[in-house]
C-alpha cells in the first residue's frame, strides 16, 4: 500500500516539482520514496513512489520494481502472492524478495494482460514494458485503489490523489461545478453514474480496466473483467456452503501481512462476520474499532459489546463529539480533495486515526457486504417484488413487517409492494431533490438513471450500486480516510470469487425467515454473537447531523454563512433558513452536511496553492 505518481511526456519533470509531489504523498508513503525515468515510445516517462511497508518491509522490496524489461509501481496489495509465487516458480521464475510486487512483475512477464485474471487483490500500478515499448496503466476489479489522469499541455500526469498531478504540473485543476451541483441536489449516489470528477478534465481509470500507451494519449480504457448474473440451480445448503467457503477465504488471505492488522467493528453483520472469522476460524489476536453515538437510531454499543464479549479481543471506542468539526472537516476535504461524501466518512476517519496511533497499519472493514448479499431497504422490496407470484408470498410479507419493515423511514420503501405495483419505481434514491434544486442560485436537474446490466430488478440495482452509485464512493472515501493516517484499508467482501459466487446464487435463497443477508448471517453462527446474528435492524456506522454540529451556536452559524465560492451556486437564505428547520427527517441531515463539505472545498479549492 503505497502512493505513486508519473508523467508522460516530452521531457522530464523538474526537481522541484517531483519533491512538491513527493511531500504531498507522504502520508500515503511515510517509508520512503523513489523515482524512475526513462524514455518510452519516444516520451520521457517518470515513475514516482512513495512507500507504506506491509508485506515484506526490507528495503529490497522498495519500488519502482525492476525485473526483465519491466518496471512498476504499484499501490495495494496482491492477497493470493503466495499462491501465485509457486505457480511462477514452477515455470522457472526466481524471486530475489517477499514482496507481493515481484509477484506481480513476474505474473506480467509470464502472461501479459492474462495475468490480470490471475490476481487477487486490489491495485493501481503503472508498469513499463519495454519488451513491447509501452506504458500500462491499471486498476483492480472493484477500484478499491484509485488512479487519477489529467492532461496538462503535452503531458499526461497520472496518480493516487488529484493533488500529486497537480504538483507534478505545477498547477491545479478546475473544479467542476457542475458536479458541486450535482452532489447537493441529488446526493452521493449521483457521482459515478458517468466516468466524471470534481475537476474539470481530471478522469480517473476505470475500475476493472487498464490503458496501454505509447504517449500521452490516446486515452483507450480496456476492460479485463466483468461481473456476470448467471443463476445457477443449487439448494439453499449448497448457496450457504459456497457462501461461507468463499468468504472464508477471502478472509484469510486478506490477514497477510508482516504489520499489524486491526479492525474497524460496528454492530452490523458486516463487520462482526469479519471479526468473528478472524478470531474463531483463523486465530488473529483482534483489536476493535468502534465509533458510538447516543442517537437512538444509530447506537450500536449493545451489539458491538456483544461480539467483543463473545470473541474475547481487546476494544476501542471512538465516540461523536461536536468539538472541532470545522477544523477537523477543514483537514479531511483538504486531504481528500473532493467533499466528503456522507457524515459516515466523516466519523470513520476517527477510527482510521485512532487505529495509526495504536500503531497498526492495516485495517479491515466490512464495505460491500450490503451490495452482494441484499442488505439495504429497497433491496429487500425488490427481492419481494421477484417473489410475488409464489403461494408463500403473504408470509414473506408478513415476515418483511417483522423485520425491516419496522425500520424503514424512506417514504417511498414504507410500502413493501412498491416494486411489485411499480417495478420502475426509484424516488427512494434522489429523495427530497426537487426541494434542494430550489436552493441554486442556477437550475440544475437531472433525472435518475440506471444502467441496464440485467433483466433481473434486484440484480440490476445491487449492480448500480456495486460499479456507478454506492461502492465507488465508500471505496474512495475507505482510500482516502485510511491514508491520511497511513492506514492501509482491505474489504473481504470485494473478492472476485466471493462476487461472482453471490451473483450465481438462486434468489430465493437470499432472504429468509425476514432475515435480509441470510447467507452472510448463516455463515456467521458460530464465530458472531447470536445476539448481533439474529438482529433483523439494519446497522452500520452513521450519527445524525446534530451529533457533531450545534445549529444553535452562533459561532456555528458564522462558519455556516460566512462568504465564499459556495454561495455563488446555493442561495444563501435557502441555507439560512434550512439551519433552523427539522433535521428529523434524514435526508435534510445529509443534505446539511454536503452543503458543509462543499463549501469547505470550494474554499481549500481556492486558496490551495499546487
Amino acid at each position: 500500500m503505497c502512493g505513486i505518481a508519473g508523467a508522460i511526456g516530452p521531457r522530464e519533470i523538474s526537481p522541484d516539482r517531483i519533491e512538491r509531489a513527493w511531500h504531498q504523498m507522504r502520508r500515503r508513503g511515510p517509508d520512503g520514496t523513489a523515482k524512475h525515468v526513462e524514455r518510452v515510445a519516444g516520451s520521457t516517462v517518470t515513475l514516482l513512489f512513495a512507500r507504506l511497508a506491509i508485506i515484506d518491509p526490507d528495503p529490497r522490496a522498495m519500488q519502482p520494481f525492476h525485473g526483465d524489461g519491466l518496471v512498476i509501481v504499484s499501490n495495494g496489495e496482491l492477497y493470493n502472492y503466495i499462491e501465485l509465487r509457486e505457480e511462477l516458480r514452477a515455470l522457472g521464475h526466481a524471486f530475489r524478495t517477499e514482496a507481493d510486487t515481484e509477484v506481480m512483475l513476474a505474473a506480467w512477464r509470464e502472461w501479459g494482460e492474462d495475468a490480470l485474471d490471475r490476481m487477487e487483490g486490489m491495485w493501481a500500478f503503472a508498469l513499463i514494458d519495454r519488451h513491447q515499448d509501452r506504458v500500462i496503466l491499471c486498476r483492480d476489479r472493484f477500484g478499491e485503489k484509485p488512479l487519477y489522469l489529467w492532461r496538462y499541455g503535452d503531458t499526461l500526469y497520472f496518480g493516487s490523489e488529484p493533488k500529486f498531478l497537480a504538483a507534478l504540473a505545477g498547477a491545479k485543476p478546475d473544479v467542476n461545478l457542475e458536479q458541486i451541483q450535482r452532489f447537493l441536489v441529488n446526493g452521493y449516489k449521483s457521482l459515478y453514474k458517468q466516468p466524471r470528477t470534481y475537476f474539470k478534465d481530471v478522469m480517473e481509470v476505470p475500475a476493472a480496466h487498464y490503458v496501454a500507451l505509447r504517449g500521452p494519449g490516446p486515452i483507450e480504457p480496456k476492460a479485463y473483467w466483468t461481473l456476470s448474473h448467471n443463476p445457477t440451480a443449487m439448494t439453499a445448503e449448497q448457496a450457504l456452503e459456497g457462501a461461507r467457503e468463499r468468504l472464508e477465504t477471502a478472509m484469510k488471505i486478506r490477514l497477510r501481512s508482516d504489520v499489524p492488522v486491526a479492525f474497524c467493528l460496528s454492530g452490523g453483520i458486516d463487520s462482526t462476520t469479519l471479526s468473528g472469522l478472524a478470531v474463531k476460524r483463523f486465530g488473529h489476536d483482534l483489536h476493535a474499532f468502534s465509533i458510538i453515538d447516543d442517537d437512538e437510531r444509530y447506537d450500536e454499543l449493545d451489539n458491538i459489546d456483544a461480539q467483543v464479549a463473545f470473541l474475547g479481543c481487546a476494544s476501542h471506542k471512538v465516540h461523536t463529539s461536536t468539538e472541532g468539526f470545522f477544523e477537523r472537516m477543514r483537514d479531511l476535504v483538504g486531504y481528500h480533495d473532493m467533499p466528503i461524501a456522507t457524515l459516515t466518512y466523516y466519523l470513520h476517519s476517527f477510527l482510521s486515526e485512532a487505529i495509526s496511533k495504536a500503531g497498526y497499519r492495516v485495517a479491515i472493514s466490512g464495505s460491500a457486504a450490503d451490495e452482494l448479499f441484499t442488505g439495504y431497504y429497497d433491496h429487500y422490496a425488490f427481492w419481494l417484488a421477484e417473489m410475488s407470484s409464489r403461494p408463500e408470498f403473504p408470509t414473506l410479507v408478513e415476515d418483511w413487517r417483522g423485520s425491516y419493515g419496522a425500520y424503514v423511514q424512506n417514504p417511498v420503501l414504507q410500502d413493501p409492494l412498491v416494486f411489485a405495483k411499480t417495478p420502475n419505481e426509484r424516488g427512494h434514491i434522489y429523495l427530497n431533490a426537487e426541494l434542494f434544486q430550489q436552493w441554486l442560485t442556477e437550475p440544475f436537474t437531472e433525472a435518475f438513471e440506471e444502467t441496464h446490466y440485467g433483466d433481473n430488478m434486484l440484480r440490476n440495482r445491487m449492480k448500480n450500486e456495486l460499479f456507478r452509485e454506492t461502492v465507488p464512493v465508500i471505496l474512495h472515501e475507505d482510500d482516502r480516510n485510511s491514508m491520511r493516517y497511513s492506514v492501509e484499508n482491505r474489504s473481504p467482501y470485494l473478492d472476485r470469487n466471493l462476487a461472482e459466487f453471490m451473483f450465481s446464487v438462486p434468489g430465493e435463497h437470499l432472504i429468509k425467515d425476514g432475515y435480509a443477508k441470510y447467507l452472510l448471517r448463516a455463515s456467521g453462527e458460530g464465530v458472531v454473537a447470536d445476539s448481533v446474528r439474529l438482529d433483523k435492524r439494519k446497522r452500520g456506522f452513521n450519527a445524525p447531523i446534530d451529533s457533531l454540529v450545534n445549529r444553535s451556536d452562533p459561532d456555528t452559524r458564522e462558519q455556516l454563512l460566512s462568504d465564499g465560492p459556495i454561495f455563488d451556486i446555493v442561495k444563501r437564505e435557502a441555507i439560512e433558513s434550512f439551519i433552523d428547520g427539522s433535521m428529523a427527517d434524514n435526508s435534510f441531515s445529509k443534505n446539511l452536511f454536503s452543503f458543509i463539505s462543499s463549501k469547505l472545498f470550494l474554499e481549500h479549492h481556492r486558496d490551495w496553492l499546487p
